[in-house]
């Protein structure tokens, strides 16, 4: 879901190797003076470091689709390091290259890792956690629950593993459905509150007007992490999974998820539906419909909220204009499956500065340290625990989107298919690799090119067998 998430913009280490000092460019030495004024570090977090003074560790961060977002998520690290008398270095990645994974766990290996590091939790956790990679946090998390009440919902399947937390939940990424208001009152179309998939693309075809380079349909098939959220999403409301709810044995290839499939590949060979694709939609990138959103030539768009973020915070005049809903519903559901994730931070194996980097991960999920970074990626860096959300007027009544995206947080999980599938299903490294491969993305290829929905989401299934296989989980 935008499936997002860090926002994948830039890999900074691309084609240099591992992500180590070498591969990966950062953001500067955060040791010196903070830029802006920063709320100060609590004195029992800086009591905690004494034993530290001098002492070095780096983090690395997944890349926020926010310039602004980034630079205040440095002063905050600049800010602890300050106060702390430690030397902290902070880089940037960009977690949709595909190959994050076996990169880290390279250097986890090597003796050469970044102390902490914040990752999409259910995405990456996984697979790391599997991989032998990551130091059980739960002490943290302890303390945290202690301080600021329960973590966001979905953090609980996704950084936990027989009983142990294995992730601390930092900030929830905020991911909704954006439909343009102003072209649908210009059709006499009222905004709901939820839709259909068949609703949506009906009405996406209903506010197309190409001659005025008015697209309906923002969202491409093409490899990327947004196409992959949404072409999940859409599987699953029709009753069709990766997985069965154990995450452990492949149930792709089912007549639910060809339904699905032959309804999405409908949508970009239709001759019918041609009007709402927007040029070039067929090679997008994840960047395309986020730069599409903002020109104002899409009428929908499904992604993380970096896009909401970005017209509010340049105040573009796409963003008056932007109604927002959580997902869509299909056959086999009633309420949108949508969960929302969160990133999470991670201290790996083996790492020099352990102590110091649990203390700086409790700094940055505090409501002073948060809000700088939240207020210049509004609605896509929200609180992950609950006692947060309250502790700034920002995250209560910043936006009129937050009160969904807290609802969102706080959900009673699982949700449940009427056909027996529960969300979450248990984190899985074999359905965090499938999402890492493309394979959803490579199947609607095929389907756009001519092959029949049930021989792709055939061949899909082998390939999702042999990535299991490969992670430990045998078919």
């Amino acid at each position: 879901m935008d499936n997002p998430a860090w926002s994948r913009r830039g890999f900074l280490g691309l084609g240099v190797g591992v992500l180590g000092a070498a591969g990966l460019a950062a953001c500067g030495d955060t040791s010196a003076s903070p830029t802006k004024v920063q709320p100060k570090v609590p004195q029992e977090l800086i009591d905690a470091a004494a034993s530290m003074k001098g002492s070095s560790m780096g983090v690395l961060s997944q890349k926020l689709y926010s310039t602004a977002a980034n630079e205040a998520l440095d002063s905050s690290i600049a800010t602890f390091a300050a106060a702390t008398g430690t030397k902290i270095e902070n880089s940037l990645v960009q977690a949709d290259a595909g190959d994050v994974v076996a990169k880290i766990d390279a250097e986890v290996k090597g003796g050469v890792a970044r102390d902490l590091a914040f990752m999409t939790d259910s995405r990456f956790v996984a697979q790391f956690q599997a991989l032998g990679d990551l130091e059980d946090v739960t002490d943290v998390v302890k303390a945290l629950t202690a301080k600021y009440g329960e973590p966001c919902a979905e953090a609980k399947n996704y950084c936990v593993f027989d009983g142990k937390w294995f992730a601390i939940p930092y900030h929830f990424i905020g991911i909704g459905s954006f439909l343009r208001k102003d072209w649908m009152r210009d059709k006499g179309i009222t905004p709901k509150d939820g839709y259909s998939w068949e609703e949506l693309r009906d009405l996406c075809l209903a506010i197309s007007d190409p001659g005025k380079r008015r697209y309906g349909w923002g969202m491409t098939v093409n490899r990327s992490g947004d196409a992959n959220g949404m072409i999940e999403a859409l599987i699953n409301s029709y009753g069709g999974a990766i997985a069965s709810n154990d995450g452990r044995k492949v149930t792709f290839d089912s007549p639910e998820t060809v339904q699905a499939v032959s309804f999405l590949g409908d949508i970009y060979t239709n001759p019918k539906f041609k009007p709402m694709l927007p040029p070039g939609v067929a090679s997008w990138t994840d960047t395309s419909n986020n730069e599409n959103w903002l020109a104002g030539i899409l009428g929908y768009t499904r992604n993380q909220f970096s896009v909401y973020a970005d017209s509010r915070t340049k105040k573009n005049p796409v963003h008056e204009n932007t109604h927002v809903f959580s997902d869509c519903t299909g056959p086999a559901t009633d309420t949108p499956l949508l969960l929302g994730q969160s990133q999470g931070f991670v201290v790996f194996k083996g790492a020099k500065n352990p102590g110091l980097a649990k203390l700086l991960a409790q700094y940055l999920v505090s409501a002073p340290a948060l809000a700088g970074v939240a207020k210049e990626a509004p609605g896509l860096v929200m609180p992950a625990w609950q006692k947060v959300w309250d502790a700034d007027p920002f995250f209560t009544s910043g936006d009129p989107a937050f009160p969904m995206l807290r609802k969102i947080t706080e959900l009673s999980l699982p949700l449940k298919t009427k056909n027996g599938l529960t969300f979450p299903q248990k984190a899985s490294a074999g359905q965090q690799a499938v999402g890492g491969a493309y394979v959803l993305t490579d199947m609607m290829q095929q389907v756009v090119q001519g092959t029949a929905p049930a021989q792709a989401v055939q061949a899909a299934h082998a390939k999702m067998a042999q990535i299991f296989t490969q992670q430990g989980l045998p078919q």
